[in-house]
């Protein structure tokens, strides 16, 4: 249940074989956006864009299309969101 954001974001970085196309790669995330604006983006994404097709990853109120055992259970928890931002902020 935990986020994978290669399923969308690419990384080469990483290494890894298999990256999603859908969304922005992450190569330099940490020096366009601050702390904040990437806690945000992963905690409510809607709130910049209510369009998109990423998850809020932390947010669990007004959300319609959850199985009903992940009601109210965030993707992530806060130290989650707080080490993710970390790791986000060190891509330059």
């Amino acid at each position: 249940r935990d986020g994978n954001c290669l399923l969308c974001h690419a990384l080469p970085e990483t290494g890894a074989t298999f990256m999603g196309n859908l969304a922005p790669p992450l190569s330099g995330v940490g020096a366009r956006l601050d702390a904040g604006q990437l806690r945000l983006r992963l905690v409510d994404s809607m709130r910049i864009n209510a369009d998109t097709i990423m998850p809020s990853y932390f947010r669990v109120d007004g959300l319609s299309q959850v199985a009903q055992s992940f009601r109210g259970k965030p993707i992530l928890g806060a130290q989650q969101i707080e080490d993710t931002v970390a790791y986000l902020l060190t891509l330059r």
